[in-house]
Formats: structure tokens, sequence, C-alpha cells
């Protein structure tokens, strides 16, 4: 009965990380790309100020940042944006001393270890619907948006719309990468396609707004799975210990271990998956008090966003996986102890359809603009946004899989035949920004921001899919007025994160003790993840 047991904690070792690998750090990748791209690909003019624009709201998007900054704007105004980014992604993996799973020394037989692999890519990934998960050309990626508004004569409502992404993040790694296991491609993307938003000008200093947003919402993963678990040790010591030599079976028609070669540094399999939602829409108000010409004050909050994304799965398991179990299942013991248990019977391929409740998170920020001498402008940001709206993931699958019929005997709260629950514990975070504007002439603004960003991932759920820990953003830019007209605002943005993950102290990534065995791909393993992102910005404003 304790060999059975083992069995089937191996099970929910290996299934439950083939797909749920994915699908749970996928659900959780979010909030942490969430807190990364936010306010990253807007507006040029709130790059080269750290954002902190809430009180200076820039023009048309406006829209985004502070909708009262709309009543601003008279007469027809339309601005476009073109922003390059540059993403570089590394991790690291080193073996602590007596670094092994059940006595298997780790240092000779994990492949990662042995050929002391790097992971490092700068090649980013987009979903495309109906398309899937593509690889774009290695280096800066284009990223255009677009925004129109109108303003009467004489009327103090301004109204605008505009096209932009409040969140975009992808990247594709190789095929050999070492962080192939979290993730070999992943996307997530939020693209806001229609924005109908006015703005009111109640009297010389107060102004309010307010607007609706819909928005697109994806996210896409492709990945490899592994299990360096303890129960995948003991698993390849039985086997060396029968004497598996060729798949032949000596204990048969008892018992079949030899089907396949499976151990704790062997892959599993592969699992895709992409879904999405398609309208997802929530709400923008805002205020704008201008006492003075010297000083400003602003406030603005978006709503939550509750979403159903939809898509597709598939689990695609290696020919040792599946044919270990399915002579396992074969055999008389492994019939008994799979109908009693319900362990896997070594399907190759398990695909459907897939839900995932899932909020965007609502946020509040305020400021203030100070011109602290006729030539210098000052503002000042805090923001809050509630990301402990993702303390959980909820997965629903359109059937009964294998892996989740294992899960649910010694997860019952977390796993039903069809459905998986992933605790996540993200955190609400506040983030300050600061930026300066240099009035250098009548025609030309210089600026320079920060934004201090505050990572949303408690240390013990950190990985390498989401290399997004604190880390500060520095801009510099200029506006210059072409005429009366127009105006031309440039950007160049810059922002690094790095995080040292000990072995053992996150369960999202290298835990590694028995009950640790979800989804810790590198477990036992020191991890080191870096980031570098660089932002280059135009944006074309004009008056028609």
């Amino acid at each position: 009965m304790g060999f059975q047991l083992r069995v089937n904690k191996w099970s929910r070792s290996l299934c439950w990380k083939s797909a749920g690998l994915a699908l749970v750090l996928a659900a959780g990748s979010n909030p942490a790309v969430a807190q990364l791209t936010q306010n990253m690909a807007v507006d040029t003019k709130a790059l080269a100020l750290g954002n902190a624009v809430t009180a200076d709201p820039p023009g048309i998007n406006s829209i985004h940042y502070n909708p009262a900054g709309l009543a601003k704007l008279k007469g027809r105004h339309f601005s476009v944006t073109l922003l390059n980014l540059f993403l570089e992604i590394g991790a690291d993996f080193d073996a602590p001393d007596g670094y092994n799973v059940f006595g298997i020394d780790g240092t000779v037989n994990d492949p990662i270890i042995a050929a002391n692999d790097r992971s490092k890519t700068r090649q980013p990934a987009i979903y495309i619907p109906g398309w899937g998960l593509q690889k774009l050309i290695e280096g800066p990626g284009l990223l255009p948006s677009q925004g129109i508004s109108f303003n009467s004569p004489g009327s103090k409502f301004t109204f605008g719309t505009a096209v932009y992404a409040p969140q975009l993040a992808g990247y594709y790694r190789s095929f050999k990468d070492p962080a192939r296991y979290l993730a070999k491609a992943v996307a997530m993307e939020r693209l806001t396609y229609l924005s109908p938003t006015f703005g009111y000008e109640i009297n010389d200093e107060w102004s309010v707004g307010a607007g609706v947003n819909f928005s697109y919402h994806a996210i896409a993963i492709d990945m490899m799975a592994r299990a360096p678990n303890m129960l995948m040790g003991v698993t390849e010591i039985v086997q060396d210990a029968i004497d598996c030599q060729d798949k032949q079976e000596p204990l048969m028609p008892f018992l079949g271990f030899c089907g396949g070669n499976v151990g704790p540094w062997d892959d599993v399999g592969s699992v895709s998956f992409a879904v999405q939602e398609t309208l997802s829409p929530t709400f923008n108000i805002g205020v704008l008090w201008e006492p003075t010409d010297w000083f400003s004050w602003g406030a603005s909050y978006t709503s939550e966003g509750k979403m159903k994304l939809k898509g597709d799965y598939e689990l695609v398991y290696t020919d040792d996986w599946s044919g270990f179990w399915n002579s396992f299942s074969n055999s008389l013991i492994g019939s008994i102890t799979g109908a009693i248990l319900g362990l896997p019977t070594g399907v190759p391929r398990e695909a459907g359809n897939l839900s995932m409740d899932l909020r965007y998170p609502q946020h509040f920020q305020t400021g203030i603009s100070v011109k602290v001498h006729p030539r210098l402008t000052f503002n000042m940001d805090v923001g809050w946004t509630d990301y402990s709206v993702w303390d959980s993931m909820v997965l629903k699958f359109d059937r009964n899989l294998e892996f989740l019929t294992a899960a649910r005997l010694l997860s019952p709260s977390q796993a039903t035949p069809n459905t998986m629950i992933i605790m996540m514990e993200y955190q609400d975070v506040w983030n300050w920004a600061f930026g300066v504007e240099f009035h250098a002439t009548s025609r030309l603004d210089l600026r320079a921001g920060v934004e201090i960003r505050d990572s949303v991932i408690p240390d013990h759920r950190r990985d390498t899919m989401n290399p997004f820990g604190g880390a500060n953003l520095y801009s510099v830019g200029l506006g210059y007025r072409w005429d009366r007209n127009t105006e031309i605002d440039f950007s160049l943005s810059y922002m690094r994160s790095y995080e040292d993950i000990p072995a053992g102290t996150s369960c999202n990534v290298n835990c590694d003790h028995i009950q640790n065995i979800v989804y810790n791909p590198y477990a036992g393993l020191d991890v080191q993840t870096k980031l570098r992102v660089v932002i280059a910005g135009l944006t074309f404003r004009t008056k028609f």
C-alpha cells in the first residue's frame, strides 16, 4: 500500500505539473506582467515624466491617466504615438552544495547544471487570435496607438476616444533554453480598442471627466514540463533496481513498471494554451483642480473588470511518460489501484476547451503639479493597484482530466476532476512617481522622471516566468512645439530588475520538500532572474 501511495503522489506530481504548471503560472503571470507594463505603453510625455501626470494630464491620453484633462482641449485634436520596446530577460541556475534528489546526484544528472546553461532572450512574442503565439523579430518592437477629441466652440464638454495598450508583454525562448520549463513562450495582452470619454469644465478651477473602456484581453503559454521531486527519484531508483532494459517487464503480469524511462529531470511533455476575452469593459473617472496658475491637483480611478477568459489547451506527453503509465495500468496491480485511485492510463495527448475567471484590478492615482519657477515644473504622484484580487485563480476544463482526477486525491480543496483552484497570494502595491519639466524656450520643454515600482509578487511566489521584481523606471524626454497647432514629444525610458531566489524559498520555482510537487521545475536550485527594458517613444499631436 505504501508503494501504491507513492505512485499516486508521483502521478499527481507529474500530471499536475505537466498541465497545471503552465496554467497556474500563466494565470499568475498576469499580475506581475500587469505591474511591469502598467502605464508603460500609453503616452510618451507621461513616460518622460515618470507617469506623474494625474495633475498634468497629457492631451488626448488623459482618457487613460485622468479623464478630466480632456476638458483642457479646445477644438479638434488628433495624436498618434509610436513606441519601440526592447526587452531582455535572463536567468541563471546554480546547484548548491549537496544538490540531489533522493540520493541521485543532481550536479551530474540534471542536464541544466551539467551543461552550465544560462537563459537569455531578447525575442518578443505576441498572441494573434486565430494564429496563436507568434515569434517576432529579435530587437525593438513597434507599438502604435492613437486618439482623437472634439470640442464644439463655446462648449464646456470635450469628447474623445483612443486606441492603446494598457498592458502588453511577451517573449520567446529557444527550444533548448534552460528556462523553457517556465516558459518557452508567453504573451499577455490587454488592448483598449474603444474608449468613449468626456471631460467637463465646471468653472475656471474645476474639471471632471469619465469614460468607458472596451478592451480585449488574452493570455497564451507554450512550455515544457518536468518534476524533480523526491517521489520521482524513488521511481527512478525502483526502475534501476528491477533492471528495466529495452522496456521489458520482469514483473508482468502483476506489475508493469518499465514501459518508459522516467526520472526527476526527464521531460514529462509539453503544454500550450490560450485564453481570451474579446469584450472586457471598465470605466474611468477623474477630477482636476487648478486654483492658481502655478498649482494643480488631480485624481483618477479605474474600475475593476471581471472577466471569464475562454480558449483551448493541449497537453502532449513524452513517449516515456505515456508508455510508463500505459504499462502500469495494463498490469494486475496497476489496473486495480488505477481504478480505485483514478491514476493516469497513459494517454499520449489531452486537449479541449478551458475557461479562467480573472479580474482586471482597480487602480487609483492622485498627484500634484507645482510650477516652482517660471521655467521649472515639478510633478508628484502616488498610485494604488488592487493586485490582491489575484489571491487565487479558478481554471475550469470542459472534461474530466487524468491529472485532475489524481490531483484531487491529495488536494480536494484545490481540485475536482475538471476544476483547479490555484493560490497566488499577490499583494496590493503603492507606487510613487516624480517628474520635472524644464521650459527651456517657448517651444522646447525638457523632461525627466522616475517611477518607484514595488513588486506585487511575495518572495515565496517568485519564478522565472515573471522576472518582474521591484524596479525603478527612469525616463528622459522632450516636447517641441512645431507650430501653434502641432507638438512633437520624445521619450527614452529604462528599467532593470534583478531577483535572487535561493533554493527552497519560492514554491513557484524551487521548493524541494516532498509535499511541494505541483510546480517547482527547478527544485533545489539557486535561481537568479534578470530583466532589462528600454522604451523609446515618439508622439505627434496636432489640432485640426
